[in-house]
């Protein structure tokens, strides 16, 4: 079940607002208790056969973290602990998420035939995993309390609003509001508000980019070519460089408008990262929750900046590694990892992470879109076909009149997508908020994108969804 759903829209969420406010208004545990069935019910509609993995993930961390506060002092037991929760997260992660890739490698290259293991991946199990982890940690450095009870991990874990596609929540940013958080009718209405934003980013706009970039990448048949011309390869580029940003950054609006709406208050997860001068002042303001989760768990306890050279060097090397693994089993997201690790290693040394001229903006985001061909290709020969082809190697010509065709369909996406890849809004509304007139326009415009969302929805157009198996 996806927020851009009707069965969502219609039936999940607002059956889980009436009982929640409704029925159980004075009992937080209840409360509590309610919000974590329904999670799993969230996960259920989708995954039924793994959410027994979910549950055991989720007593596993809870066992861990009553384990890793009452060893603390011992460091010899705490760190056997914390040395055991991750040898079992990462683990549990690594079969359903490597084993098949693991396997295919070792059979290439070794020209065994060990038999290939039939693996389905669980829908967000990288994302419910680091969240677990998040737990045991934060609570061995005192950054959260320990749960006694498990159901309070067990929702923190699945909480369904950001339980398959993110943020990442970090436990320490909740851990006083599983028990604590207040509800009021002023939270509740921005995270409608909140919500409605990031549904129209994910219909409106990153479903009718999809419709183009895949059509343009689904040219790359087989890595044997690239079947049309220059310019469409940079069609293709640029609609999924606006894509994946309006399809992850709307599903993370969305997740943090519905915590609102149950008294929850999550991190923000992206800040105009298009609007960056640097690569590395871009990963700042991209999935924010993914790169300080890898700041604060692996770079830092590497030792981060306060190593020498060579070995802060590998302390990005291992990071941007990590990262691109997580993000798939496949040799492109690894080669993705590889490249922004040479490219924020080179940015750091030089002293171009904090530039701020004019060609630093070009600059980043074409490096950004030469590393999202990686990102979205099938294979590693189809990334290089399609980078060649953007060239006119390999192309059929420079130029054809689908692609004005194309623009001539879209154009009103387009514009629509580039205005909203800058603070347009929030810049409006700092300067007329004092104006009531704009209070009327501000609401009737978001009034309006969740009636053109919802029609978008009805009328069963494209709705994929790009970071649904991350």
């Amino acid at each position: 079940m996806v927020f851009s759903s009707e069965v969502f829209l219609f039936i999940f969420l607002p059956c889980v607002l009436v009982i929640y406010y409704a029925l159980l208004r004075k009992t937080k545990d209840l409360k509590n208790i309610f919000l974590l069935a329904a999670s799993l019910f969230f996960y259920a509609w989708g995954e039924p056969k793994h959410v027994i993995l979910m549950i055991c993930t989720i007593l596993l961390n809870w066992f861990f973290g009553i384990l890793a506060d009452r060893l603390r002092d011992n460091k010899k037991g705490v760190m056997a602990v914390l040395t055991l929760m991750v040898i079992t997260n990462v683990g549990i992660l690594g079969w359903f998420k490597y084993s098949v890739f693991t396997v295919l490698q070792i059979n290439r290259f070794l020209h065994t035939e060990i038999p290939v293991p039939e693996v389905a991946l669980p829908i967000g199990i990288s994302f419910f995993t680091f969240q677990a982890m998040s737990y045991v940690v934060d609570v061995y450095r005192r950054e959260g309390k320990v749960q006694k009870n498990p159901l309070h991990v067990g929702l923190y874990v699945s909480f369904f609003p950001q339980l398959i596609a993110g943020p990442i929540v970090r436990y320490e940013t909740i851990s006083e509001q599983i028990e604590n958080r207040v509800e009021n009718f002023e939270d509740f209405s921005a995270g409608v508000t909140r919500f409605c934003i990031g549904l129209g980013k994910k219909v409106i706009i990153a479903n009718n980019m999809a419709v183009i970039a895949d059509y343009v990448f689904d040219l790359l048949i087989n890595e044997g070519g690239f079947h049309a011309s220059a310019a469409m390869a940079w069609l293709g580029l640029i609609s999924y460089t606006l894509q994946i940003f309006f399809d992850f950054a709307g599903y993370s609006d969305m997740a943090i408008g519905l915590g609102m709406m149950f008294g929850f208050h999550f991190k923000e997860n992206f800040n105009y990262p298009y609007m960056a001068s640097s690569v590395t002042e871009l990963w700042q303001r991209w999935h924010i929750s993914l790169s300080s989760w890898f700041r604060d768990y692996v770079y830092i306890p590497l030792g981060g900046s306060r190593v020498s050279k060579p070995r802060q060097i590998f302390n990005i090397f291992a990071v941007w590694l990590l990262t691109g693994l997580w993000h798939g089993a496949n040799w492109t997201f690894i080669a993705w990892g590889l490249l922004f690790f040479v490219i924020l290693t080179f940015e750091k040394f030089i002293g171009l992470k904090n530039n701020k001229a004019w060609w630093g903006h070009i600059y980043t985001i074409l490096a950004f879109m030469f590393g999202l061909v990686f990102f979205r290709s099938t294979g590693l020969g189809a990334a290089f076909t399609y980078i060649k082809a953007m060239f006119g190697i390999g192309a059929r010509g420079l130029y054809e009149n689908a692609v004005g065709a194309y623009i001539a369909q879209n154009w009103f996406y387009f514009i629509i997508a580039f205005i909203s890849c800058a603070p347009v809004i929030p810049w409006l509304d700092k300067k007329l908020d004092k104006y009531k007139a704009w209070h009327v326009v501000y609401a009737a415009g978001i009034v309006a994108v969740l009636i053109i969302s919802v029609s978008f929805i009805s009328n069963n157009a494209y709705n994929p969804f790009i970071y649904f198996n991350f």
